[in-house]
């Protein structure tokens, strides 16, 4: 004998347990990774077919513009202050220049934004 003893129901030193369960965190890993993968290109492949039709499109949502917008005013002093507010302004001009949004703008939400 060698020394090494097989242990019923183990492989590789691993209960059958344990390799169906790295075996399930694998294959969800993989789903996941895949239907992520697949679901940004379909976006990016969105966003590229504004850009050709517009020639640009807005690089906010809502809740992000109104997020910078609220770090802008809670920030004044801050030295990055007038380059934020330059992407507010940016961001603004664009919704107001294209006809179709990326994100999930209404027309009342871009008729009220206003620069900075």
């Amino acid at each position: 004998m060698t020394g090494i003893t097989p242990v019923v129901g183990q492989i590789l030193g691993l209960s059958i347990e344990a390799w169906i369960g790295m075996i399930i965190a694998i294959i969800a890993f993989w789903v996941l990774a895949t239907w992520a993968l697949f679901k940004t290109l379909r976006q990016d492949e969105r966003k590229l077919e504004l850009v050709d039709r517009q020639g640009k499109i807005e690089t906010y949502s809502p809740q992000a513009l109104q997020d910078l917008r609220d770090w802008i005013e809670a920030n004044p002093d801050d030295p990055l202050v007038e380059e934020a507010r330059a992407e507010y302004n940016k961001c603004v001009e664009s919704l107001n220049e294209v006809d179709e949004p990326f994100y999930d703008w209404s027309q009342e939400k871009i008729d009220n934004l206003e620069k900075l």
